[in-house]
């Protein structure tokens, strides 16, 4: 006789949760990620207390450091000798607006940048190579003006290899968002000494 209710997902997490779960290692409170993802705030609490049993947490912020990757991740298919990280390309810059309509109005038909794509309140533009994000959310990274984000080829890599210099990252390396081609985005933050916000990022795509 077969067991009743639904299936048990071949993953560690089903993909609501971990759709949450890299939510909360971006640093959203439950609130902003119920708006995001057009749920209750109680149904996120749900996917967060799920997610913490399955991974053995006791804390929501243990979720922050959480190294997990899907199993269907284009992540996992990265490796190889490890190379020394060297930073110098910057993809994205990203900026606090007070209205989202009014940035991509100015940005877009004043200053004529090529428009990338706009999600709700975020909106990105195409800067020479260099990414320009917008973003109308108070929860914005980390409440700075401007936020520098540093292109890598491996993230995990950097990742390691930047922590053993001393950088004290504010979370684990999380997937942002999966274009519709299939490439996957990855980021990490981190402070400066004076506190303002850094990050890594990799674009990893998909196999050729």
């Amino acid at each position: 006789m077969g067991t009743r209710g639904r299936p048990r997902h071949p993953d560690v997490l089903t993909p609501a949760e971990w759709q949450v779960v890299d939510m909360v290692r971006h640093g959203m409170p439950n609130r902003v990620i119920a708006q995001r993802r057009g749920v209750s705030v109680d149904a996120v609490k749900f996917h967060v207390a799920n997610a913490l049993l399955k991974l053995g947490l006791e804390r929501r912020a243990e979720l922050r450091t959480w190294r997990g990757v899907p199993a269907d991740s284009l992540l996992r298919r990265q490796g190889g000798p490890a190379m020394a990280v060297q930073l110098g390309v910057i993809g994205q810059i990203a900026r606090s607006v007070s209205d989202i309509q009014t940035a991509v109005d100015f940005y877009g038909k004043v200053l004529g940048l090529p428009h990338l794509y706009t999600f709700g309140d975020l909106a990105f533009f195409d800067c020479g190579g260099t990414r320009l994000f917008l973003s109308a959310l108070e929860e914005s990274a980390g409440g700075d003006p401007s936020c520098l984000y540093f292109k890598v080829d491996d993230i995990n890599v950097a990742y390691d290899e930047l922590r053993g210099r001393g950088v004290e990252f504010e979370n684990a390396p999380h997937l942002i968002h999966k274009h519709d081609d299939g490439v996957e985005e990855w980021m990490a933050f981190f402070p400066d000494p004076d506190g303002h916000l850094l990050a890594i990022m990799a674009q990893v795509p998909p196999p050729e």
